[in-house]
């Protein structure tokens, strides 16, 4: 697998809690949208002071069908993380559900299925004003987004090119985060086709921090 930061050439129990440094939306091909926030084991983090470093935030809910098929199905996304750790690039996992919404595991479950599918993360956040997941448009889990060093969003939209939740899909599946030679990540070049660098998102859907309603 080639890989992730050189293809990228620039390369209180614990509620998150959260500042904007931008108030624009993402937007690929533009800076990408500062945010502060606290993890699951009470240490904050900003965007910013990841720059440098390629950045990728994976939008989860662990209890989303699709999520489970990159995890407890398949152990898919843990080798992704893995790989991207290898190369040095940053990995925030952010869940923005609601308090009380599927999947807005407490500080000590998320730790533990983190533990338990072995994770490979910088941090995981309890977005749970769904701020951040405003800020970035995330409408699903998993959603995608990478940023390069110089914190520029480069990729938004899901982790692969099949929309299925059967595990058996993912070795036949364009993976838009670091396995697809057209991509923008892997190829070390900005391309002009729009699923290089935008892609629909695919699992299940959320309202940032929002109640279904």
């Amino acid at each position: 697998m080639k890989t992730l930061t050189k293809i990228i050439l620039s390369g209180a129990a614990l509620c998150a809690t959260l500042s904007i440094g931008q108030a624009a939306t993402a937007e690929v091909g533009k800076a990408a949208p500062d945010f502060t926030l606290t993890d699951i084991n009470g240490n904050q983090h900003s965007l910013a002071e990841y720059r440098g470093k390629t950045v990728v935030l994976e939008w989860v809910n662990p209890e989303c069908p699709i999520v489970m098929k990159h995890y407890d199905r398949s152990g898919n996304m843990p080798k992704v993380q893995q790989a991207a750790a290898a190369d040095g690039a940053v990995w925030l996992q952010i869940n923005s559900g609601h308090p009380g919404a599927q999947g807005d595991y407490a500080p000590a479950r998320a730790a533990a299925w983190q533990k338990r599918h072995g994770t490979v993360a910088t941090a995981y956040f309890r977005d749970q004003d769904g701020r951040v997941g405003r800020l970035y448009d995330a409408r699903t889990t998993p959603h995608m987004f990478v940023i390069d060093g110089g914190g520029t969003l480069v990729y938004a939209g899901g982790i692969d090119s099949i929309r299925s939740g059967n595990p058996d899909d993912i070795a036949q599946a364009t993976n838009y985060v670091t396995a697809a030679p057209a991509d923008p990540i892997l190829s070390g070049r900005r391309q002009t086709e729009p699923e290089a660098r935008l892609s629909a998102p695919r699992g299940y859907g959320f309202a940032a921090g929002k109640p279904r309603g």
